[in-house]
């Protein structure tokens, strides 16, 4: 990080330059000299223009019925398994901290 010279303020050195002074002001280093015209304009297409189809889409099958009940009891089963295993995690994490702990004592 550079550091401000002078006696200024620390957030002197961020401000933009007033009007008329510093270096390019209001002018970037990277422009050229003649500017930039913006991008070529753009003609609209003809009225009523459309790109060519060739085959038509099948229409949308219907989805088959959701079973609510059964996807219910499917994700309560789900969770009592990860619960589970965060629990028996928990417990290995619990007796090997208390093995760590009872060599540091004794």
């Amino acid at each position: 990080m550079t550091t401000p010279s002078g006696g200024s303020s620390s957030d002197d050195y961020w401000r933009r330059p007033g009007p008329g002074g510093g270096e390019g002001a209001g002018q970037s280093p990277a422009a050229p000299a003649s500017g930039y015209s913006g991008p070529p304009p753009s003609m609209p297409p003809a009225a009523g223009w459309r790109p060519p189809v060739y085959l038509e889409p099948a229409p949308p099958r219907r989805l088959p019925p959701q079973d609510t009940a059964n996807l219910d009891a499917s994700e309560q089963r789900a969770q009592r398994l990860t619960y589970g295993f965060g629990a028996a995690a928990g417990v290995v994490l619990v007796v090997l901290v208390c093995l760590l702990c009872s060599r540091v004592i004794f």
